[in-house]
């Protein structure tokens, strides 16, 4: 079921090869921290649905407001990935809860569950390194950010911090 999610997800993001490799590298951050961080089957398929539709306001961000600033992809992608999901058969509960986090991975106070937080954590390691982060802002997402012992290690091992 997640690969058809993945293979929707890349018709969707068509032409778009950086959104692609980017949530690709989301999605597989996340599924290896949960798997490291021993958490439950239910939870690891849940996130990985999330990770994969993690930024699916983005285009409708930048067309809507001319952004694509986390609050208005949290605005705008629940919606989508409630349709998306729903059209592929997910169960109303995984859909509930993807959505949730589409709608709040861009929100770094009041993280509610393993899933929310080990999400928060694969986009953090992606785009500090996508965006070419300086060690000052490795370092601030590392102290403030991350809370799963494999996510600060893999971050401290990527970054050399």
């Amino acid at each position: 079921m997640i690969e058809k999610l993945i293979a929707e997800m890349i018709q969707y993001y068509a032409g778009d090869a950086p959104r692609i490799q980017h949530f690709m590298k989301v999605h597989d951050f996340s599924r290896t921290i949960a798997v490291l961080e021993n958490i439950d089957e239910d939870t690891i398929f849940t996130l990985e649905a999330a990770a994969v539709v993690h930024d699916i306001g983005i285009h409708i961000s930048e067309e809507k407001y001319g952004s694509c600033a986390g609050s208005y992809q949290e605005l705008e992608g629940p919606p989508l990935a409630e349709e998306m999901l729903g059209r592929l058969g997910f169960p109303p509960e995984i859909t509930a809860r993807v959505s949730y986090l589409v709608g709040h991975h861009h929100t770094y106070t009041d993280i509610d569950g393993a899933d929310y937080q080990i999400l928060v954590e694969a986009d953090f390691l992606v785009n500090l390194f996508e965006d070419n982060s300086p060690k000052n802002a490795v370092e601030h997402a590392l102290k403030n950010i991350f809370r799963t012992k494999t996510g600060i290690r893999f971050c401290r091992e990527m970054f050399a911090v």
